[in-house]
């Protein structure tokens, strides 16, 4: 049920983060069902409080794995779902019942997803990074050549299938062949990844403190000014598909900040998982 106006919005975990297709709302995945900032207000999403995990927001929509609210009758673990209404129903692509991918990214402007795989099932049959072109009809396996670390962030190009970027405690890496080849970008402890809908690759890592960088011209990291984050750092951006300078990201601690001017200046939306109005 939709929560009394007055009562507050609280994020219990963040499991994602990402704007629908007209930048409008701001879609967090809390556990519990999706929450969503807009126009300067917190509310809940109407729908059964699926627990996201994987949430990557596309191009009319999201796919997403994870786990279902206790009060459906679907099955547990999700697989690998799609929605075009926002949550309202789901469409079962893929190990529906048998797996929840944590690591799952998807080309904003087409049908590829990118997951890494927890374990052998009947269609992954080993532990690693897997691609597929249409849905989860057809899956192929990376060689992910180049990596040799735990890959903690990831995020799919938006309109370059092939591109998908990676990141580990240790590095930044890119991969231009569909995750087979990886080249290391820069030595940075990575914690979040994401593109921009113009294919720009924004990064958040952790250097003494949490840090964020624009990749710019032959793989160069320019680093935004952000609030103080000690002991803290990005955990999921979002770049907004209709106004690039808007991005938005979410801490570790479960804090969220808003910037309308590409970094210069920052608002906290969410203070360690309570929602702020604005």
């Amino acid at each position: 049920m939709q929560g009394k106006e007055s009562d507050p919005v609280i994020l219990t975990h963040i499991h994602g983060l990402g704007y629908t297709s007209d930048g409008q709302n701001i879609y967090i995945p809390a556990h519990d069902g999706l929450r969503k900032f807009s126009q300067g207000k917190w509310g809940e999403v109407p729908g059964y409080k699926h627990d996201y995990m994987g949430f990557s927001m596309v191009d009319g929509g999201f796919y997403s794995s994870g786990h279902p609210s206790l009060d459906s009758d679907l099955k547990n673990p999700l697989g690998i779902v799609k929605s075009t209404d926002s949550g309202k129903s789901l469409e079962h692509l893929d190990l529906y019942g048998q797996i929840d991918f944590h690591l799952l990214s998807a080309s904003y402007s087409g049908q590829t997803i990118y997951a890494f795989n927890p374990e052998p099932n009947a269609r992954l049959k080993t532990v690693g990074l897997y691609y597929t072109l249409d849905e989860a009809k057809n899956w192929q396996q990376s060689e992910m050549n180049g990596i040799t670390e735990e890959v903690v962030a990831m995020s799919a190009h938006p309109y370059d299938d092939a591109i998908v970027a990676v990141g580990t405690e240790e590095a930044l890496y890119m991969s231009t062949d569909y995750g087979n080849r990886f080249e290391k970008i820069a030595d940075i402890p990575v914690t979040a990844v994401a593109y921009s809908l113009e294919g720009q690759l924004y990064v958040g890592g952790y250097q003494d403190k949490g840090v964020m960088f624009k990749m710019g011209a032959e793989h160069t990291l320019n680093e935004l000014k952000l609030p103080e984050l000690i002991n803290d750092a990005p955990s999921y951006m979002a770049i907004n598909p209709v106004d690039e300078q808007e991005l938005v990201f979410t801490t570790v601690s479960k804090d969220v900040y808003l910037s309308n001017d590409q970094g210069v200046t920052w608002i906290k939306i969410a203070d360690k998982g309570e929602a702020l109005d604005h």
